[in-house]
């Protein structure tokens, strides 16, 4: 003897058929997928960090990114200021002078290392620098003659990774060749690097430098623009160059063969003078350089993609929704289930792949893979081979306009928003006839 009264039974049966009670459970499916999509960008930002850290890893053996600052002339003076018990204290502070005329011209010798599946630049660079100082008016900055240690001046040529050295560091000043030993004497301004004695004497008014770095680095190149003119002129063979930092190339050349590029930048294009006491200024915020990137990074793009995931399960289960009411299928929420897992298994195939192969191939199997998964088993839901066809179809239109969207970085805002536009004219275009509030009755579900 049944327990629940016959009304009771119909009426639950009702709210399960009802197109109302099943757009909130579609719609409540959409949300639940959205837990595995959020896990799936989790694995490609950890993927991405680990390939951040295997950079890392051979930069740390091989050289970081070079910051190439300098040279720079210290001078150091003493002075006298008030100590314990009101007894003065003797302390020794340093004129850091920057050259009039700075004039660096380098080679970019690219090299491309692999651990695992990883990938990174490196690179050797041969640089030439050459500097011209005028010594500024003491007497402008408070500093009495007496108290500079002219014979303790010294050029200093900071250098951000002190291991990426290659051979001895040799210094032309004022025409002697002397050699530059590690360690600055004040670190006011540079943290790491080489120095040299200057020599001054209270008579000198003009310094000239020149010396020549081989240097190892990994990723990015960079200068601090330290002269009142400073000149910047790099070549290299690496044919994907970004130029970043405080100033853009005045000239620049990118071919397949590789990039030339210059810059030219005033004392005046900066936020610090030409000479100073002390630590008041902090100069590499004006560093501008070049990066050595790799072409195709999959994990940005498979990044972008898994944007789109929420957007792509709605537009493909709106698909199935229209189809239950145009051919009278009704559809279990297993079965929409089943279908949002498909589409979410398309983003770990599209890492996985491109991790090996390029982002374009990786894209084009997994999207064909998930295209012929949902297709045939759509065929099997459906029941209609014709109706399951334009299911597919559907998809490999949203995939193809995904790809399209993904090239167009610029544009992607502007061509989806009309995409969004011509799909919900489509749809009301479609079911602008459909009586919403009598479909339940006449479907059938497979299999009754």
């Amino acid at each position: 003897m049944n327990s629940e009264p016959p009304p009771i039974k119909q009426k639950a049966r009702r709210i399960r058929e009802s197109t109302t009670f099943k757009v909130f459970v579609i719609g409540f499916l959409v949300l639940v997928l959205l837990i595995p999509a959020g896990m799936v960008r989790s694995l490609i930002r950890e993927r991405e960090h680990r390939k951040v850290q295997v950079a890392n890893e051979i930069g740390s053996k091989w050289g970081y990114q070079q910051v190439v600052t300098g040279p720079l002339l210290m001078i150091p003076y003493t002075q006298e200021l008030p100590g314990p018990e009101g007894k003065p204290v003797t302390v020794t502070s340093y004129l850091h002078v920057l050259p009039d005329s700075l004039k660096v011209s380098g080679e970019i010798i690219p090299e491309v290392r692999y651990r695992g599946i990883y990938e990174t630049v490196l690179y050797n660079a041969r640089i030439g620098i050459a500097a011209e100082f005028t010594l500024p008016d003491l007497k402008s900055l408070d500093i009495p003659e007496k108290r500079v240690q002219w014979d303790r001046a010294a050029l200093a040529l900071g250098i951000s990774d002190m291991k990426g050295v290659r051979q001895e560091i040799t210094a032309k000043v004022d025409g002697a060749e002397r050699p530059m030993e590690p360690g600055i004497a004040a670190s006011d301004v540079l943290a790491s690097g080489v120095s040299v004695p200057a020599a001054l004497s209270r008579k000198s008014r003009t310094l000239a430098m020149t010396t020549e770095l081989d240097i190892n680095g990994s990723q990015q190149l960079s200068f601090v623009p330290v002269g009142r003119e400073t000149s910047v002129e790099l070549a290299s063979t690496w044919h994907s160059p970004s130029f970043d930092g405080a100033f853009l190339p005045t000239r620049r050349s990118v071919a397949a063969s590789g990039f030339t590029a210059q810059w030219e930048v005033l004392h005046l294009n900066r936020n610090y003078p030409q000479y100073w006491t002390g630590s008041r200024y902090k100069i590499n915020d004006s560093a501008f350089g070049v990066g050595l990137l790799i072409p195709t990074d999959a994990y940005q793009k498979s990044e972008r993609t898994a944007k789109y995931a929420a957007l792509f399960i709605a537009l493909t289960f709106l698909a199935f929704f229209l189809s239950e009411v145009l051919i009278r299928v009704r559809l279990h929420p297993l079965q929409y289930l089943l279908i949002g897992l498909a589409l979410i298994i398309f983003y770990t195939l599209l890492l996985s792949i491109s991790e090996h192969l390029s982002f374009a191939r990786g894209y084009l199997i997994a999207s064909a893979a998930t295209i012929l998964l949902v297709t045939g088993y759509a065929v099997s839901i459906l029941r209609r081979a014709s109706v399951a066809l334009l299911v597919g179809s559907i998809l490999t239109i949203l995939y193809a306009y995904l790809y399209v969207l993904l090239q167009l970085e610029d544009y992607a805002l502007l061509l989806g928003s009309i995409g969004l536009f011509v799909i919900l004219g489509a749809v009301m275009f479609l079911t602008r006839k459909i009586n919403w509030y009598n479909l339940g009755g006449d479907s059938e579900a497979p299999g009754d």
